[in-house]
Order: structure tokens, then C-alpha cells, then sequence
């Protein structure tokens, strides 16, 4: 499903260029590959809720770009049409989240990603699911 000489790496840097959301909450880009992608990042204070935990939210996010690089992976435009999370362990300030999303089904302009999200000492902290739905046109111009 990727085009001809456009990698799944020039497709997620491509995409983070202009990503402010993402580089705000300090997210970092591990690895890209065709229907996969790894995301990473450190819980900070300015993260937390009101019990002390990372913030639903910030966790959400963190799974989304994962989802959305794994799904942007061949080079054509994909967005969500929809997503769940469900929460399953609290996160605390310092702790370091990956997020792991890969491709479950991908079928004409709709496709299915699951993303589990770990903390550093590997426990599993979150599992959300995105549909995705393909636009038309490329992310990178073939060369």
C-alpha cells in the first residue's frame, strides 16, 4: 500500500513537521514502518489530574499520533473516523509512555488499528482502538 520510492519514515517526518500538538507534549517519533509505529512520552507535572495520575487525555493523545503514524504509514492521507481507549493502570509524573500501534485490517479507504500503551517497567497502562478512513492524494510527493 505505500508508494514507489517514499518511505514510512519520510511519511512520519513529514507529518510531525508541522505537528505543534504533538511536539508540545514533548512526543517523540521511535520508529515508523509500513502499518506500525512506536511513540513515546515522559509524563510531566503540567500532564496530571487532580488525583496525580496523567491526565485521560494526555494518554489519549499519546495513543492517537501513534495510530495516526501507523495509519499515514503508505503515504496516503488517513484521519480517524472514530476511537476508544480504555484505561487499565494510572501513570505518574516521570514515568516514560510508548505507545505501540499497528494495523489489524485495512480494506479499500478504511482501516483498523489497535495501540497499546506501556510504561518504562513494561506494564501495560492503556489499550485504545482508531478507524481510519483514507483521503485522496499523498502525504510525500514521489520522487
Amino acid at each position: 500500500m505505500t508508494q514507489p520510492n517514499v518511505s514510512p519514515d519520510a511519511c512520519s517526518a513529514e507529518m510531525h513537521t508541522n505537528d505543534h500538538a504533538t511536539k508540545a507534549l514533548g512526543m517523540q517519533i521511535l520508529s515508523t514502518t509500513l502499518g506500525h509505529s512506536r511513540v513515546s512520552m515522559r509524563v510531566r507535572q503540567d500532564m496530571l489530574n487532580g488525583y496525580g495520575s496523567c491526565h485521560g487525555g494526555m494518554i489519549f493523545s499519546l495513543a492517537d499520533t501513534a495510530f495516526a503514524h501507523a495509519c499515514n504509514s503508505g503515504n496516503k492521507p488517513t484521519v480517524a473516523s472514530g476511537c476508544t481507549i480504555d484505561y487499565l493502570a494510572p501513570s505518574k509524573q516521570g514515568d516514560v509512555l510508548t505507545a505501540h500501534a499497528s494495523e489489524r485490517s485495512r480494506s479499500g479507504r478504511t482501516g483498523i488499528y489497535d495501540v497499546e500503551v506501556f510504561n518504562q517497567h513494561d506494564k501495560l497502562v492503556a489499550v485504545f482502538r482508531g478507524r481510519s478512513y483514507q483521503l485522496s492524494g499523498t502525504i510525500v510527493s514521489p520522487e
